[in-house]
């Protein structure tokens, strides 16, 4: 009997995050039900996980953060546990098979938090009036437990209750929405395989507004203040999801949802179906624009695409900072070339000390994973020509959707669109520090 407990088999496979995620099961669905009382940011759920054993399992775990563990049970029969900040061991009364498909039931509780790391805090967080959940790369535990490692994606149906007064927004389709007395339970369906980093809960005092017409659904949850600087920037969302559309294929998911929180934000934040802007993101001049590009354009990259693991994350970043260039030209600014030329110039005053397609889990965030990663986007178009580039974009995001992406995998797809060897381009861009020349300098 090999047990969850042999080597490897409580941690993932990630080299960045060798500790967060787990082995020996693959999750096919999670099913999570809260009670949330805002005042006092108190959280009951109930996880009922569905998994299927890819190894013989006498013990396993699961990732979690603080909230208490209340019960677990296994297929309906209780299931010894130790919970300690971080990991869920559970020791099922039966040994489960090879292949076997299991169910997992936890009930927990507490006042959620989000979970220190090298990024700052990251999870379940309180707002002035609500709460917000913002998750990559190490947050999902923060609210549910769960197998938080970005290649073990799994369908989910979310079910939150809270006070009448306040709208619920999470990743996925709005099945119902029933009141009883001053209560509301608002239930989600996430249909398409998802990354638990990806998914999110909003919950504050907003307006719902429809946020474009068109062939996806495209719908916004504010603060009623902001609503006319609102309408004014993101007035050309419609266009934007159209561009990104021609560019890149399909949008891959049912419907968009932007919210914008009645608190100021670092940053935009990205889920499945989703991004998040604090109203500071909103001043009536459509200055941060590009970030609502940015973020569209990780739902192809990043979401529908997931990196298999975090040291291919310039593949989401690269990209979705690319899409920001792309859309400045489509809509009368600058090019992209005039951007690539920009940031080129930025890219050669800072020391030349990453590699993009291995930063490093230190720097998987750094500015240089973003602009170099653009760089290299534009050095591979500039080498392939307009057509077979774009050919390449929209077979690249068709043929992996939903599921998950390696930076090998991406050379190699290139490819096949190209008549000569790409590999000095690569080994140029994406392996070394040095600093390339831009293509046509």
């Amino acid at each position: 009997m090999t047990s969850a407990a042999s080597p490897g088999a409580e941690h993932s496979a990630d080299p960045y995050l060798p500790a967060h995620g787990n082995g020996g099961y693959r999750v096919l669905h999670y099913d999570l039900e809260f009670d949330y009382r805002v005042p006092t940011n108190r959280l009951d759920g109930k996880a009922v996980i569905t998994a299927r054993a890819v190894q013989p399992l006498s013990r396993f775990t699961l990732d979690f953060g603080r909230l208490r563990v209340k019960d677990v049970r296994v297929d309906g029969r209780p299931a010894k546990f130790d919970h300690r900040p971080d990991k869920l061991r559970v020791r099922p009364e039966r040994n489960i098979g090879y292949g076997s498909i299991f169910k997992i039931e936890i009930r927990y509780g507490g006042k959620p938090a989000p979970i220190a790391g090298r990024w700052g805090d990251i999870g379940w967080d309180e707002l002035t009036d609500g709460a917000l959940v913002a998750s990559q790369p190490i947050g999902a535990p923060s609210w549910f437990p769960c197998n938080d490692r970005p290649d073990d994606k799994a369908t989910f149906l979310v079910s939150l209750t809270t006070a009448a007064p306040y709208t619920v927004v999470v990743t996925g389709d709005l099945v119902t929405r029933r009141r009883e007395g001053g209560m509301i339970t608002w239930v989600y369906e996430r249909n398409e395989p998802t990354a638990p980093y990806l998914m999110s809960v909003q919950v504050g005092r907003y307006e719902v507004l429809e946020l474009a017409a068109g062939r996806v659904a495209q719908r916004a949850a504010i603060p009623p203040r902001v609503h006319t600087t609102f309408r004014h920037d993101f007035g050309r969302h419609g266009e934007i999801m159209a561009a990104l559309e021609h560019l890149f294929g399909p949008y891959p998911f049912r419907e968009y949802v932007v919210v914008v929180t009645d608190d100021d934000l670092d940053d935009p934040i990205e889920a499945q179906g989703m991004a998040v802007f604090g109203r500071n993101h909103v001043d009536g001049r459509r200055t941060h624009e590009r970030l609502v590009v940015h973020e569209l354009a990780h739902q192809w990259f990043g979401n529908s695409l997931t990196v298999a693991n975090w040291r291919h994350i310039w593949l989401n970043e690269g990209f979705a900072t690319y899409a920001e260039w792309l859309w400045s030209g489509a809509s009368g600014g600058p090019s992209a070339a005039w951007h690539a030329a920009q940031w080129h110039s930025w890219a050669a005053t800072q020391p030349a000390n990453i590699a993009i397609a291995d930063p490093g889990v230190d720097r998987m965030f750094d500015p240089l994973v973003y602009k170099r990663g653009a760089l290299a986007v534009h050095a591979l178009r500039a080498r392939i020509g307009e057509a077979a580039f774009f050919a390449f974009v929209r077979s690249w995001v068709a043929e992996h959707r939903h599921s998950t992406v390696t930076t090998d995998e991406f050379r190699a797809h290139a490819a096949r669109f190209s008549a000569r060897p790409l590999d000095d381009l690569f080994d140029a861009w994406l392996d070394r520090p040095a600093l390339p020349p831009l293509p046509g300098q």
